[in-house]
């Protein structure tokens, strides 16, 4: 049985240690070559090891792994809001660099502290890998659902492209089902254009992956249209694709339940196919070798 999970394998309590004492000013001596970065341990790090300093904003550069690209500026604004009046709650998480912090994860919060005119900001130190990078960038975007689900996507891919993760492997580490990261990475495969409507919030990752079951692109890009003209539910945009097991199904609901458990269970297009004399066979789709390895691995 497939369990799924509900919260983030890491949280932010594992990015940022909790706190005792004031924060002090960071000095010459804590700026300076990073030490060589540790490989990533396999369990969750723990709380140990970060320091925490009042860095100059000037010092602290864009982390370049960041997996969020769109920012929406009515937001920001009420974040700079808050810290003039309330101040930065929750610090930085930074690592140190040949000259200065490099950000891993706070963009949003170092983008309202520059436009409020802050001096400095609060930060945690820490010594992190390239994976630990964009993974801890990843984990503070995805927990506060900060991300497009296309920036999702990318973020879930570079895992498995620069580090060799499995799909089952980044839903460890992101606390997300392996279906939910294999739905998310999916929707690469989209247009352009759809991947825009995506970022732009005028469909639903639901509804853009129903555009993904259509067998040809002129398909696809008729029903993005309709998608686009008017506010259709999830229910609504799959009534309008071409489903030739309809009939069948309506005369056989144990199938189509059968079929929607397994394609639940297995993350991937399921289909029954079934004989007069009770004989049939099922089939599994899959996208990519990757899917394939692990649709093997969980069935053998």
């Amino acid at each position: 049985m497939i369990h799924r999970q509900t919260g983030l394998g890491r949280g932010l309590g594992a990015i940022i240690p909790p706190r005792s004492g004031a924060i002090r000013p960071a000095t010459e001596t804590d700026i300076g070559p990073a030490p060589a970065a540790t490989a990533l341990p396999s369990t969750p790090l723990g709380t140990s090891g970060g320091t925490f300093l009042q860095v100059p904003v000037s010092l602290i550069t864009p982390n370049p792994k960041q997996p969020r690209r769109h920012f929406d500026h009515a937001a920001l604004e009420d974040l700079v809001s808050s810290i003039k009046e309330h101040g930065i709650i929750e610090p930085l998480v930074v690592t140190r660099g040949d000259a200065g912090y490099e950000l891993v994860a706070g963009e949003r919060r170092l983008r309202a502290a520059q436009i409020a005119g802050l001096e400095t900001v609060p930060c945690v130190v820490r010594t992190a890998s390239e994976q630990e990078k964009l993974e801890l960038a990843l984990i503070e975007n995805v927990q506060r659902q900060d991300l497009n689900p296309i920036e999702e996507a990318v973020a879930y891919q570079r895992l498995i492209d620069e580090f060799g993760l499995t799909q089952d492997q980044v839903s460890n580490k992101v606390g997300k089902s392996r279906p939910q990261v294999a739905n998310t990475v999916r929707l690469l495969q989209l247009p352009a254009d759809v991947k825009q409507a995506l970022v732009d919030r005028k469909i639903s990752a639901s509804n853009a992956r129903t555009l993904l079951s259509l067998p040809t692109e002129s398909e696809r890009h008729d029903l993005f249209q309709t998608m686009l003209s008017g506010n259709f539910t999830v229910r609504q945009t799959e009534a309008r694709v071409p489903h030739p097991r309809r009939a069948r199904a309506v005369a056989d609901p144990n199938v189509q339940d059968a079929e929607r458990r397994l394609r639940e269970s297995l993350g991937h297009r399921v289909e029954i196919k079934r004989s007069p004399n009770g004989a049939g066979e099922i089939r599994v789709a899959f996208d990519n070798e990757e899917d394939l390895r692990d649709l093997t691995n969980r069935l053998s």
